[in-house]
Order: structure tokens, then sequence, then C-alpha cells
């Protein structure tokens, strides 16, 4: 008799976890972890393309300080900007957080306003223009700010994919029995953006000063 209790209580058991799985697929379970892997894995993306940036820097500092009389101001504020940057301490809780993913964008964009001043002002000095390693580095810049707008907006539909799944129904139920948060996102002015990468060019020139009024 006891011999054939155990095969039916493992037949129960198996059965249970068979229904188990079954309900939580259905009810959006394994979804919910392929997004999250996947908006974990473009955020890992967008942290790289930031990084390649900020490792490209000083080298790109070091080229302009050996030209003579470049303008310090602009050169101190990319200083500046990437100290700023690289100082905010990235976590996997920051994509999390709403306040420290926003001064995280904030400082990037401070960065990338830094950057875009400093090589528009590069073309007021013929020898960087001519000076081949500074060029390459134009490039290499130029490449990863491509590369940043789209890890940012695989980043930003990832999220959104997430988030339509925890508001919707049945799948928020699961969200709520399984503390799934919505998450924050980058703030994008253009939501085109989103799905097309805009061309980066850092060759406009500065206007130029205004000629002075002739004397009548």
């Amino acid at each position: 008799m006891l011999m054939n209790l155990i095969p039916l209580k493992r037949s129960l058991a198996l059965s249970t976890v068979v229904v188990a799985a079954l309900a939580l697929s259905g009810c959006g379970y394994n979804e919910f972890q392929r997004l999250d892997e996947q908006s974990t894995a473009a955020w890992s993306e967008v942290l790289s393309q930031y990084q390649r940036r900020a490792d490209l820097i000083p080298n790109i500092v070091n080229t302009v300080k050996g030209e003579a009389n470049f303008e310090q101001e602009t050169l101190t504020k990319v200083v500046e900007a990437r100290a700023k940057a690289t100082s905010i301490n990235v976590t996997p809780e920051l994509a999390k957080d709403p306040e420290a993913l926003k001064k995280f964008q904030a400082a990037q964009g401070e960065l990338s306003s830094a950057l875009s001043r400093l090589l528009v002002v590069s073309e007021n000095y013929p020898n960087l223009k001519a000076n081949q390693g500074f060029q390459d580095l134009r490039v290499q810049l130029e490449g990863t700010e491509n590369r940043i707008t789209v890890a940012r907006n695989r980043y930003i539909k990832s999220v959104a994919d997430y988030n339509v799944h925890a508001r919707s129904f049945p799948s928020n139920l699961t969200a709520m029995m399984f503390g799934y948060q919505t998450k924050p996102n980058f703030q994008v002015q253009n939501e085109a953006a989103i799905t097309t990468a805009p061309t980066v060019s850092f060759d406009t020139k500065p206007a130029a000063p205004a000629a002075p009024a002739a004397s009548k």
C-alpha cells in the first residue's frame, strides 16, 4: 500500500509544478524575465559606450594642450565635465532610481556639450586641423557619439517594452504579486530618435564675427 502511495505523491507534485509553470507563463512571468534581462543588457551597453568616450577624452585634451594659446576656458570645461561625469558611482541600482538617472543624464549631457564646443573651437587652429593624431581622435569621438546614441535608443526602447508589460492587464497583476516596478527612462525631446539614429557631425564651423559697421 505504501509503495503505491509514493508514485502517486510524485505524480501529484509533478502535476503541481507543471500547472504552476503554465500559470506563471500565462500571466507574463517569463516575459518579465526576458524584458528585464533585455533592459539590463541594453543599460550595460550604454555604460560601455559612455566609458569609451571618457577614455578618449584625456588623449584629446593632451593633444589640444599642445596647441599654443588654445582657448583655455573651453579646455577647462571639458576637463571639469569629464570629472563630474565619471565621479558618479554607476551601479545597477542607478538605472532604477529616477533621480540618480536624471543626474547621470545631466552630467553626460554637459560633457557632450563641452566636447562639441571644443571641437568647434578647434576649427580656428590650423595646426590642430593639420594634426593627423587629433583628426583620428575626432573620428573616434564622432563614432563613439553615434554608438552612444544608438545604445541609448535601444535602452529607451527596452525600458518602454518592460513598462508596457508591467502596466498591461493581466501582467500587471503578476507585477504586483512579484514586486516588479516600472523603470525610469532617459528623457528624449524627439521621440522619433528612439527608432532613428541621427547623424552626428562636428564639422560645423563657428560663425564668423560680424563686420564692423561702415562709418558715414
